[in-house]
């Protein structure tokens, strides 16, 4: 029967023991990650300052030098540390997400296996789109802002510089990759619940004003507290919870079709008997 599970039941050692396995890979991929991305760690940094230094041109200050500072002596040491573990999780992911799905396939039917798939793929090309949008875009954005607070220390008035620390800016962007990454994961964890059976299209509309005004409040906390970041990240939220909602009527009609094409065959079997 197509709805039979291939793998034959397994005790809970058998399990365990499997599930060591998979964890093992998944660490030892990090871990080798992580020694390469620790390496290349002052290379990576400065890859990511490379949106601050964007903001730098925007703003016409291209005479000035990008100067970061550190105030305490690890503070650095740190930063390179959380640089390399940033880097390892995204370059080690694929190896993670495909020892997870090892790991849960053998319990799927072969049904759910073809709808879990698409979504395990589609969910870090998504929060990649996002990570995207934040470093050519938002965190450039974000900078600028900050860079237009500046005073040039003319008559009467105190010259003040914007010298971000590494590791306050190394959070920022961040804080503002994870928290686009994870807003961008909205489409996939919508149409798994739809698929499951958890929610439906009438119910992702009638919540359509109070996913718009949550999308505000989830921003404001994600991001920094100026008006740029979180209308930048809110923004995208409501987007893509329009894009939930025409992926969940794709859904429901992929599954009223399916149901009308069963019945069809089951009363074309009950007229062959007849």
């Amino acid at each position: 029967m197509s709805g039979d599970i291939e793998d034959k039941p397994q005790p809970l050692i058998e399990h365990l023991i499997e599930l060591r396995r998979r964890l093992m890979w998944a660490i030892a991929a990090f871990f080798v990650a992580f020694l390469v991305c620790f390496y290349f760690a002052k290379q990576l940094f400065n890859l990511l300052v490379l949106p601050f230094k964007w903001a730098v041109s925007w703003a016409g200050l291209e005479h000035r030098n990008v100067e970061l500072i550190y105030t305490a002596p690890q503070e650095f040491f740190f930063t390179q540390i959380k640089v390399a573990m940033f880097g390892a999780l995204v370059i080690a992911f694929p190896v993670i997400a495909q020892q997870i799905y090892k790991f849960v396939a053998p319990g799927l039917y072969k049904n759910e296996r073809a709808a879990f798939l698409p979504f395990l793929i589609a969910s870090p090309i998504l929060f990649l789109i996002g990570a995207a949008l934040v470093y050519f875009f938002f965190t450039p954005m974000v900078m600028w802002f900050f860079l237009a607070m500046e005073q040039g220390g003319g008559e009467g008035q105190v010259a003040i510089q914007l010298l971000p620390k590494v590791s306050e800016y190394l959070g920022l962007i961040m804080s503002l990759i994870f928290a686009f990454g994870l807003v961008f994961q909205l489409p996939v964890v919508s149409s798994l619940l739809v698929r499951a059976g958890f929610i439906d299209t009438q119910a992702l509309v009638n919540k359509r004003k109070y996913a718009i005004v949550i999308a505000f409040v989830v921003a404001a906390v994600l991001t920094p507290p100026d008006p740029v970041s979180q209308i930048g990240l809110a923004l995208p939220a409501i987007l893509l919870y329009e894009i939930s909602i025409f992926t969940a009527r794709l859904i429901e009609r992929q599954r009223a079709a399916a149901a009308k094409a069963l019945d069809a065959e089951s009363g074309a079997g009950e007229a062959d008997k007849a």
